[in-house]
């Protein structure tokens, strides 16, 4: 997942060689580094830079991390195969909901694992602090949006979630130091929300990105990013797997906001549960029974 986040921005034979990390893992443990540069076209050099971009120290470091990563697949015993594969047109309905729920299932669980818990702490500090929140994003992350929106308004913080570019602008032009941006965009270069969050960073305000993709447009004109583990494949772009990714994101800056206000938001959550609890339909046993 590391080394798909950061494909777009390696260089050409970069590329080469991370491509044929994915396509061959196990292939790559038993290779040596001159067996991986022939078959890549490319120099020892390379692919020692390539090890250093993707965040492992050398060659041998990526081995071992490839070696574990397959050993950890390898003990997912029949889920394992689905791994890597893409929804194919000759599926049947079985193959496809079992590879969507392990493709979700590995998007929370992979998210989890590489969030990074510093950044989480910053973003929390953030948003306790701020004045007002405003996020954009557009798509299936404008639907993100909303629901951090709606939890941040829950416990009483100033929120508002922008889908229209032309009003997200707006909205981000007029914040100011004591106001938080959040961009959230699965590639990181959707131009609507990075023109937003780029018009509020000029503005001063403490920008956040989440993003799958670390190096990308969106996290260049963040403060604070904050990464997803998600794939998005042939038949699923824009899929629940990002969707559900970014939600786990959502959820743990939500939680860590709520646990820094714990008094005032466990009031906000009671005073709103008790505004909409008459809009409920009563269940058939809570009713008196009409006589027979």
């Amino acid at each position: 997942m590391r080394i798909k986040a950061l494909m777009p921005v390696l260089a050409p034979a970069e590329q080469r060689v991370a491509q044929q990390v994915l396509d061959a893992p196990a292939a790559t443990t038993a290779a040596t580094i001159t067996t991986l540069a022939s078959a890549c076209h490319t120099s020892q050099a390379t692919v020692v830079r390539f090890c250093r971009a993707v965040g492992f120290t050398g060659y041998r470091a990526l081995r071992l991390a490839l070696a574990t990563e397959l050993g950890r697949a390898e003990g997912g015993a029949g889920s394992a195969r689905t791994v890597s594969s893409d929804i194919a047109p000759g599926d049947d309905l079985d193959q496809v909901v079992e590879k969507i729920a392990y493709a979700d299932a590995r998007a929370v669980e992979e998210t989890a694992q590489q969030l990074d818990l510093d950044a989480l702490h910053l973003v929390i500090e953030a948003l306790v602090s701020a004045r007002r929140v405003d996020i954009y994003g557009v798509g299936a992350s404008a639907i993100v949006g909303l629901d951090l929106q709606q939890k941040l308004h829950r416990i009483g913080r100033v929120a508002f979630a922008w889908a229209d570019p032309h009003v997200a602008l707006t909205s981000a032009a007029l914040l100011g130091p004591d106001d938080v941006a959040v961009g959230i965009s699965h590639s990181g270069a959707t131009e609507d929300t990075i023109d937003a969050l780029a018009q509020a960073q000029a503005n001063g305000v403490t920008t956040i990105a989440v993003t799958n993709f670390p190096r990308s447009a969106l996290a260049k004109v963040s403060d604070h990013v904050l990464t997803t583990a998600a794939r998005e494949t042939t038949f699923r772009s824009g899929a629940t797997a990002s969707r559900l990714a970014q939600l786990t994101v959502v959820d743990c800056v939500f939680v860590g906001v709520a646990q820094r206000t714990y008094e005032s938001s466990q009031h906000a959550l009671e005073v709103t549960h008790a505004a909409v609890a008459k809009r409920r339909l009563k269940r058939r046993s809570d009713k008196q029974e009409p006589n027979q």
